[in-house]
Parts: structure tokens; sequence; C-alpha cells
């Protein structure tokens, strides 16, 4: 995997798993990056604002930041996300904070319910996908 970074923030948990919490590609004169889902966690894995959709898209979007300023990128740079919510009656809550972030950047976005999350007490989970010329 030539010139592939693995991205790990050491402000986040630092996944335990075979994966890596972004990943950033070379094309040429141009960097893609996939950021992989994020959970509301702090540094020890423990759900932050256990059951409340808005406080935890706050913590997942800061969660994003990190790992793009880690990728150096932005999320002006950011081409896709997609959302996974418990409970699709908070899309207006999670869809408004998005637009605030990505008003600039505008990426595709896609947001649909799910059922659950690996962890008790999460409510969404988002993974982006951005891209810089360098």
């Amino acid at each position: 995997m030539n010139g592939i970074k693995k991205i790990n923030p050491k402000l986040l948990k630092i996944p335990t798993r075979a994966y890596s919490q972004g990943i950033v590609i070379p094309l040429g004169n141009a960097e893609l990056m996939y950021v992989t889902g994020q959970l509301s966690q702090d540094a020890d894995g423990n759900v932050v604002a256990p059951n409340n959709t808005e406080e935890q898209t706050k913590v997942v979007f800061s969660r994003i930041k990190e790992i793009l300023r880690e990728g150096e990128m932005t999320f002006d740079d950011v081409v896709k996300i997609q959302i996974f919510i418990k409970d699709i009656k908070e899309s207006k809550i999670v869809s408004a904070l998005r637009d605030e972030i990505f008003k600039d950047a505008k990426p595709a976005s896609t947001l649909v319910e799910v059922s659950g999350f690996i962890k008790e007490g999460c409510m969404i989970e988002i993974e982006v996908t951005a891209y810089k010329n360098i």
C-alpha cells in the first residue's frame, strides 16, 4: 500500500481492532481521505451524552474534524457524508448541524435510520470522504 497514510489521532480512542480512524490515499496531485464511521465516545471508549442525538452529533463532528485535521484536511474538503441515525424523527436536528458545518462544501449526503449501533446509548454514526488537491 504505497503512500497510503493511516490516521489515528492520539486525542481520540485508538482503534483496538483492525481498522484506522482515517485513511489518506495519494492520487497524483491530490489526496482522497476516508474517515471511519464515528460514534460519540471519549478517548476511553465511553459513550458521551447517551441517548442525546443533538449532543452526540456535536461530539461526532468534533471527532471528524480532528481526524481531518490530522490528515491535513478540513470540513471544506469533504465531498461525501453518510449519516446513520437511530431515530429518523431527530433528522431535522442532525440536518441543521450538518448544514451549518458544510454550508460551503455542500457535499453529497445520505441520511438513513438504523436499528442500533455497536455501543448502547449511541444515537448516531457519521462517516465522511474528503478530497484535496495538493
